[in-house]
């Protein structure tokens, strides 16, 4: 049941300090976890990413079903309203005008001692995008991050959705298809992270990791940052 806190209440500084101090450490024990993930898929690749998706998502996969294929796709899609569909659409519309108009251009000039000044503004090659799945659904972390690296002009986005007991909402797959993500492996939790950051037979590597996760997703993050950028440390809601 969720907890309701009212700035009246007795108490109230208290319960909303501590509510902020969750994401200040990370809790005993988590990061040596997750540490021990990391070194494993970078040391073991694919072979690790199985074992881990099997014991923490009980969904067995190998080479040849650890990406979504078209097929999936396009019978997730299938299972999606039409209204559902165009509001997704709406959404993916507008969160990429609002990212156009942020976009920066390369531009040169020359001063007045003949210098040539100016900045080189090109895309990243590689973008790896987290979305969670599970016990909740959010299409919308699929469009608030792959959309603007589609309007950045980044040459391929890799997605990473766990898919505990071999389920996904099919919502998710369809704003994935709308965002233009080019490839989707059905794997989650830091060891989704160490993927994307280490590359392994099956996941390429990328340049940046982008999107939330639970706290060993997170921390999987902080942990990687220097070997591949990331876009912040999410706190929890």
């Amino acid at each position: 049941m969720m907890r309701i806190l009212r700035f009246t209440d007795a108490g109230f500084a208290e319960a909303f300090r501590k509510i902020e101090q969750r994401a200040e450490e990370i809790p005993e024990g988590i990061e040596q976890t997750v540490k021990d993930i990391l070194t494993d898929v970078r040391l073991r690749g694919d072979a690790a990413l199985f074992e881990l998706t099997s014991r923490f998502d009980r969904l067995s996969l190998d080479a040849t079903s650890i990406e979504v294929t078209a097929a999936e796709i396009e019978s997730a899609v299938a299972r999606v309203s039409a209204e559902s569909y165009a509001a997704l659409e709406l959404a993916a519309q507008r969160i990429a005008d609002y990212h156009r108009k942020q976009k920066q251009e390369t531009w040169l000039s020359t001063d007045e001692s003949d210098v040539l000044v100016g900045q080189l503004v090109r895309p990243l090659d590689r973008v790896g995008i987290y979305v969670p799945g599970g016990k909740a659904s959010y299409p919308s972390s699929v469009l608030m991050n792959a959309v603007p690296a589609r309007v950045a002009g980044v040459g391929e986005i890799v997605m990473m959705v766990p898919m505990p007991d071999a389920v996904v909402d099919p919502h998710v797959l369809a704003a994935a298809r709308i965002a233009g993500v080019d490839r989707i492996f059905k794997v989650g939790g830091a060891q989704a992270i160490a993927a994307l950051a280490f590359g392994t037979q099956s996941v390429p590597k990328v340049d940046k990791i982008t999107g939330p996760g639970n706290i060993f997703v997170a921390t999987a993050k902080q942990l990687v940052f220097g070997q591949v950028d990331i876009d912040m440390i999410a706190g929890p809601s």
